[in-house]
């Protein structure tokens, strides 16, 4: 019986459990002691359950505050302090710099994993020079970095944030298959545009709009919907009061957020994601499991995941006449190229993202950063 204790830290409950709950799972069957750490958000009963110990996090989401950036990362030492885990599991932009910070500090094994760079890295400004250093300091001495897409890899080799040697690729947090089922394509005239995400400008949200009316002006009877979070903790978070206008200009519809996207992912023609920067998008690997064909930023993050004019197309990013040719593309393809373009993604999902793949690949970290 294992009886080492792994403490995972993710910015905020949500993310831990629609992102780590497999790996989580993984870990417990093979005898592992699981804490977390992680800013309650009204999921941390839903994880609570599935682990030994949740503890509350304090952290900002809205960019970088020195004061309350030295409050997490101080939060962090005691957490480590009182914890005292075998190692540390690290994901999300914060939690794994401050995270990474006082491992080195106290020596404690741990494992970062970059889950993409964030707002700060789409454009160069004197934030990102800052970060850099912050990354640089983290890193100095982890053992082991998990990244989810090359760019984001080869950005830090060849910047001289981290050593070669030390960085490890995963294909995201893995999908579950049986969960993200594949579902069979809705024969309907209709077709229905469907984006998911946070309702945040760099997401692409604005190119989806445009893109949106460009092409209701020649296809009134097209669909464009909107699912995920509004008012989030984010730089550059939409407001409320633009998701209304666009409703009642007819442009698109909003659905809200949910626990269950798969109700939506299965009556959507296809899911778009007109991103600047990813990790790895679980939306996109999430509406390919369950058979749907995909359109996304030719962007790190999104690219990995389409292979262009067999599971989906890729658009040239920041570009809405690009992106509404593509999703025109979409429109006038027969059911019959639609499907075989869904099963392809689903076949793409369960031979390179499939969940059991991201599973073994921690374990086998674990197992070599511990023993």
């Amino acid at each position: 019986m294992n009886n080492k204790k792994v403490l995972i830290c993710s910015n905020y409950a949500w993310t831990i459990y629609n992102f780590r709950m497999p790996l989580i799972r993984n870990l417990k069957k093979k005898g592992y002691e699981i804490e977390v750490v992680t800013q309650f958000d009204g999921y941390e009963k839903k994880v609570g359950r599935e682990v030994n110990r949740i503890n509350n996090l304090l952290i900002s989401r809205e960019g970088t505050n020195p004061i309350k950036d030295f409050f997490t990362l101080s939060h962090l030492f005691f957490t480590l302090i009182k914890t005292k885990p075998d190692i540390f599991l690290l994901f999300t932009i914060k939690p794994v710099i401050y995270g990474s910070i006082v491992s080195k500090l106290l020596k404690v094994p741990v494992i970062p994993t970059i889950t993409g760079l964030g707002t700060v890295f789409i454009k160069e400004n004197i934030l990102t020079r800052i970060v850099k250093q912050l990354y640089r300091l983290a890193f100095s001495s982890v053992p082991i970095v998990f990244f989810q897409n090359q760019d984001d890899m080869n950005l830090f080799i060849n910047q001289k944030l981290l050593d070669k040697k030390k960085c490890y690729m995963s294909p995201g947090s893995g999908i579950d298959i049986n969960t993200f089922s594949l579902q069979p394509l809705l024969k309907s005239e209709e077709k229905i545009f469907l984006f998911i995400g946070r309702m945040i400008w760099d997401k692409g949200v604005g190119d989806f709009i445009k893109a949106a009316k460009k092409i209701k002006s020649k296809y009134p009877n097209v669909r464009f919907q909107l699912l995920g979070p509004c008012d989030v903790q984010n730089r550059t978070a939409i407001d409320i009061k633009d998701i209304d206008n666009w409703e009642r200009d007819g442009v698109v519809e909003y659905l809200g957020e949910t626990d269950d996207v798969v109700i939506y992912i299965k009556k959507s023609s296809c899911v778009v994601l007109p991103s600047y920067r990813e990790g790895l998008s679980r939306v996109l690997l999430e509406a390919a499991a369950v058979g749907r064909p995909v359109i996304a930023s030719d962007v790190p993050g999104c690219r990995e995941v389409i292979d262009d004019g067999v599971n989906g197309f890729l658009s040239k990013p920041r570009d809405f006449n690009d992106l509404s040719d593509k999703i025109e593309n979409i429109i006038l393809l027969s059911y019959e190229s639609l499907e075989a373009m869904g099963l392809e993604g689903r076949k793409k999902v369960e031979e390179e993202f499939n969940k059991d793949i991201v599973c073994k690949l921690y374990t086998d970290a674990i197992k070599k950063v511990v023993e």
